[in-house]
């Protein structure tokens, strides 16, 4: 409960300053305090085996979360409950999210209802925002989904921040990238766990930004996912973002093809030799 005492205090301090008109002027200070203070409260209200279960974000490889991002571009790593994003300060977006998949982590306390989209402030200002996409015509597309992260009150509001969004066209969101979602869900509890990385693909040229704060709008999405074991494998997918109603065989890539796309080095921990095998071929059929 350390952590509330030190927000408590924060917050008696904003108070007592309040007649310097402080609180007028850090208004999403103080909000952000006071949500602070309610996620440490809520989780202090767990029991003892949902407390458990937050330790089960990084069971696994935690090497196999760290992708290689191109040289040159804007990084600033984010370590969250539930997982790791490189987020990219000039387009306002995460470069990639990853994250180790349970069957664990999709049960557990925490519910979507009642979480709100938050601004992250750990990352510097201009950073999107909820009123940017406010009429823009695209959804706030988590890269980690909501649903990937029950097992964790912390790691669903987490999931939540502008740091796991990309503006996505509505019909992608709630449509052909939601099934793969599904999809990958049951197969990591087919296959007891999975390794999963996505994120936007810009392609050259000028793009395309939305709100006060310039949030870049993709041209297309990037997933890939890996399963280890005895007989690694590994399949990409590739989406324009554009609405469409299409089979997960038409997405299919092979990883080394999204690295094409991307300059993103995927699962560069992994032995040279299993690299190489599974980001060659792309087999829908072996999932």
């Amino acid at each position: 409960m350390d952590k509330i005492k030190i927000y408590v205090l924060a917050l008696c301090s904003a108070v007592v300053l309040s007649s310097c008109d402080f609180m007028e002027r850090n208004r999403p200070l103080a909000r952000q305090i006071g949500r602070a203070v309610a996620a440490e409260i809520e989780r202090g209200k767990q029991s003892g085996e949902s407390r458990g279960k937050a330790s089960v974000a990084f069971d696994g490889d935690v090497s196999l979360l760290r992708q290689a991002s191109p040289e040159g571009v804007p990084e600033q790593m984010l370590r969250r409950t539930g997982y790791i994003a490189s987020y990219n300060k000039s387009t306002k977006m995460p470069n990639w999210v990853a994250w180790h998949l349970t069957p664990g982590r999709t049960e557990g306390p925490a519910k979507r209802s009642g979480v709100d989209f938050e601004a992250d402030m750990d990352v510097p200002a201009p950073r999107a925002e909820d009123s940017d996409y406010y009429g823009s015509g695209y959804d706030r597309g988590h890269m980690c989904p909501a649903a990937d992260n029950k097992f964790s009150v912390e790691a669903m509001r987490e999931s939540f921040l502008f740091t796991n969004m990309c503006p996505q066209n509505g019909n992608l969101n709630r449509g052909d990238w939601n099934e793969m979602e599904m999809a990958c869900r049951r197969w990591a509890e087919e296959y007891g766990g999975l390794y999963i990385v996505c994120g936007p693909i810009l392609y050259k040229g000028r793009h395309k930004t939305i709100g006060k704060n310039k949030v870049t709008v993709p041209e297309a999405f990037f997933k890939v996912v890996l399963r280890t074991g005895d007989n690694p494998k590994a399949i990409g997918f590739v989406y324009k973002n554009a609405g469409g109603n299409r089979p997960k065989g038409d997405y299919v890539n092979t990883v080394d093809e999204v690295e094409r796309l991307t300059g993103i080095d995927f699962f560069p921990s992994l032995p040279d030799d299993v690299e190489r095998r599974v980001e060659a071929t792309a087999d829908l059929a072996d999932w």
